[in-house]
């Protein structure tokens, strides 16, 4: 399983005239080039890609994070008209497949005047628009004590005060949770950015990738391998400083209910 990702780290620091002729893992001699040629090769330096998918996945982490939450909190703690209606209607929207609502979304946001910005990739996120991270969070939330609600009710709290000083302080392995993975995800999104980005200096690290390959010349395939290896650092990083409460987050919400 790790022959491909060593393979990958290897072609990365090959001469590129050994990438596609040696099998071996350790390179023959070691070199920077493809890491120096791609970070600056292209017409808009790969630092520009960088900055724009942290601002993505930055923002769709926040607002998937709090409006995903609020919607939770909602569903699990609350009662309301038509509760159960609603609900069933977001469990519903888990099954449409991305394809369906496709077209729609960019005529409303070609209308909108959002197509080539940031907003039809981030906007939704602080929406609710999500509903597995809102179906994962409903699981957690019923889990805890509702003696904590009613003692916070004689003391007065509100309901915006008990989600915010007693349920979200509770609920941080399954916030850490979603936050990896629509970080994950986010960073990951290709087809997102192709939609709705047309002008490279808008494009996400996933985007800047595909500039390396050029199906009608001579395509850069040291500096793809390259800023491949890069790309994968942040998802790397993220995972490794918040595992523990991702697998606590997960063992939580799968054992409860």
């Amino acid at each position: 399983m790790l022959y491909p990702l060593l393979w990958l780290l290897a072609a990365s620091f090959r001469p590129e005239n050994e990438i596609f002729t040696s099998a071996s893992i350790w390179p023959s001699s070691w070199s920077l080039d493809a890491y120096i040629r791609g970070w600056n090769g292209l017409r808009t330096s790969f630092s520009t890609f960088y900055l724009n998918s942290f601002i993505i996945s930055g923002l769709s982490v926040i607002g998937n994070v709090m409006a995903c939450s609020m919607a939770a909190f909602a569903f699990a703690r609350l009662n309301f008209k038509f509760k159960n209606f609603w609900f069933a209607m977001m469990l519903m929207t888990l099954m449409l497949p991305y394809q369906v609502t496709l077209i729609p979304q960019y005529v409303l946001f070609r209308q909108l005047g959002w197509v080539n910005t940031f907003l039809p990739l981030v906007v939704p996120k602080f929406l609710a628009a999500d509903g597995f991270f809102i179906f994962l969070m409903v699981q957690f939330f019923r889990g805890l004590p509702k003696e904590l609600d009613e003692a916070a009710q004689m003391d007065g709290c509100s309901p915006w005060r008990i989600y915010w000083k007693i349920i979200l302080p509770l609920s941080m392995p399954v916030l850490a949770t979603a936050a990896i993975f629509t970080f994950i995800w986010t960073w990951d999104d290709f087809f997102g950015p192709l939609i709705y980005l047309s002008e490279m200096k808008t494009y996400t690290v996933m985007l800047g990738l595909r500039t390396f390959t050029d199906s009608t010349g001579e395509s850069d395939y040291g500096g793809l391998f390259a800023m491949s290896v890069l790309s994968i650092v942040p998802i790397f990083l993220f995972f490794l400083f918040f595992q523990r409460l991702l697998i606590e987050g997960i063992a939580t919400t799968g054992m409860k209910r």
